[in-house]
């Protein structure tokens, strides 16, 4: 399923103080983009938005694949990973991963046991996630987010507690599963959206 983002003169503010403003710009499936900026510039802000977790003060933020999606199905269209995002620590991996499949259907072929053996977290299957290291964690949640059968994947500093192996393991699912899809990171560590291939910068839409 194709889908894509359009945000038309969008601005975004809590209290009296704009995150940003005046932001127009297609987000579009087969595509990848950076959302860039520094910290606390809004990057998380923006993505909330485009996620339909967040409405804009002005403007607006619309999704269609062919017809235009409400924004109270637009769930199901995204997948989302971010730090701030909690797994269910009381849970063993292997059950979290088969509850969440149960929300958000996997890409085809998959089943909580392959994505585990991907991941490279065979032995941890049956342990509870609140036992995980931090980088352990952050496996689990890009699992959750790449591995669901969805058309937009969002991915808020995806890299945060990876080590390098992790960080070839992001990649690698990159490479193998988002090809097709829309993919938006927000990041200011070029690390995690090297791949992208275009690049947003939240700083340009701060001049009030």
């Amino acid at each position: 399923m194709a889908m894509t983002i359009a945000l038309n003169k969008a601005g975004k503010r809590f209290n009296r103080d704009w995150i940003f403003r005046n932001l127009s710009f297609r987000f579009e499936s087969g595509n990848s983009y950076a959302i860039i900026g520094s910290n606390g510039s809004g990057k998380s802000t923006l993505l909330q938005v485009l996620s339909g977790t967040m409405h804009v003060n002005e403007g607006s933020c619309t999704w269609a694949d062919r017809q235009p999606v409400p924004t109270e199905k637009v769930y199901r269209q995204i997948a989302y990973c971010a730090p701030y995002l909690e797994v269910i620590e009381e849970m063993t991996l292997l059950e979290f991963l088969e509850f969440h499949g149960k929300f958000k259907p996997f890409i085809a072929g998959m089943t909580a046991r392959k994505i585990i053996e991907e991941l490279g977290l065979q032995a941890a299957a049956h342990k509870r996630i609140q036992l995980f290291s931090s980088g352990m964690k952050q496996r689990a949640k890009l699992a959750q987010c790449i591995y669901s059968d969805t058309p937009v994947v969002l991915l808020d500093e995806p890299c945060t507690n990876l080590d390098q192996q992790g960080i070839e393991l992001y990649y690698t699912l990159i490479e193998k599963y988002c090809t097709n899809r829309l993919v938006i990171v927000g990041s200011n560590d070029e690390v995690e959206y090297k791949f992208c291939k275009q690049r947003l910068s939240i700083m340009d839409y701060k001049s009030f």
